[in-house]
């Protein structure tokens, strides 16, 4: 039962720090403890196992994705302007949260099998607000007819991997390395497709069952909501 306090939100921060350092499993209650000088036992006062640390550290993130990519839906009025507001949301989770977003990409598959259906349920529900996104766009005409699965892979593929060379210390803050996303991402969505890759995104829709990857697509874990 999670348990609402300072040094509950303390053990979490710094679980997710060597969750992401070490992995999950690499990682032990002893570890935990060390790093916040605690006898173990202490632990225990405040959580019940490591696995409720991993479950809550993913699912949180899970949450912060989702409530962004809602934000983008309602404050948007054009499919790009919401493109653009949800890479934004994307990236701010990323970068304000890069431990627990590591750990969300990771280590989430290390959840025992009914922990994992409930966040593989968030990733899937993210991933296809991002299809809606993109389908939405090309009914509206703003998008050229793109696969949406494709375009939102694309997209998400591009912007996850920003947690391993992202530094708050660099050139661009998180809001800028959206745009540049989306300016880049937007020149595909409008631009003029040539006609081989409209016939390979009609035949991998036609051979693609409803919410699977495209077929051949390559890594499918990331993808926020992926696989």
């Amino acid at each position: 039962m999670p348990r609402s306090t300072a040094r509950r939100e303390e053990i979490l921060t710094v679980a997710g720090e060597l969750f992401r350092q070490k992995g999950y499993h690499a990682t032990s209650m002893q570890d935990i403890a060390d790093r916040l000088q605690l006898q173990r036992g202490s632990l225990y006062a405040h959580i019940d196992s490591k696995e409720e640390l991993l479950f809550e550290i993913v699912d949180r993130a899970a949450d912060r994705f989702l409530e962004g990519i809602e934000r983008a839906w309602r404050e948007g009025r054009t499919a790009r302007e919401r493109l653009r507001r949800a890479l934004a949301a994307h990236m701010s989770v990323i970068a304000d949260h890069r431990d627990t977003a590591s750990v969300f990409f990771h280590e989430w598959r290390f959840l025992r099998d009914d922990l994992r259906r409930r966040i593989q349920v968030k990733r899937d529900r993210y991933e296809a607000r991002w299809r809606e996104l993109i389908a939405d766009g090309v009914r509206r005409g703003e998008f050229r007819a793109v696969d949406p699965r494709f375009a939102a892979l694309l997209a998400l593929s591009a912007v996850n991997w920003a947690y391993q060379w992202y530094s708050p210390e660099g050139p661009l803050s998180p809001a800028e390395v959206a745009e540049a996303f989306a300016d880049l991402i937007l020149q595909g969505l409008e631009g003029r497709g040539a006609p081989a890759t409209a016939e390979l995104a009609a035949r991998a829709g036609a051979a693609a069952s409803p919410g699977s990857a495209p077929p051949g697509a390559a890594g499918a874990d990331d993808g926020a909501g992926s696989r």
